[in-house]
């Protein structure tokens, strides 16, 4: 399988900062949401979920190491 090789242009960090930014805000609501659900079953479908996009933000930080972890978090949690 050929794999694509990964752009870590200025533009791409400055895109996929903007994306992961979006991404901790997306789990900033979903925990939000499991905090308020109440069928078990929702809860881990959102759990589940929170773990993929956890793997994608990992991804993302692994893509560009020299990123300090607070310019990425830019306190948004």
């Amino acid at each position: 399988m050929d794999q694509k090789k990964e752009d870590k242009s200025e533009e791409s960090k400055k895109n996929h900062t903007i994306y992961y930014r979006s991404l901790t805000k997306i789990i900033t609501d979903m925990k939000n949401e499991i905090n308020e659900a109440g069928e078990p079953a929702i809860k881990e479908h959102l759990i589940s979920r929170i773990d993929a996009i956890e793997k994608d933000r990992k991804r993302i930080r692994d893509l560009f190491p020299g990123i300090k972890y607070e310019e990425w978090d830019d306190h948004t949690n």
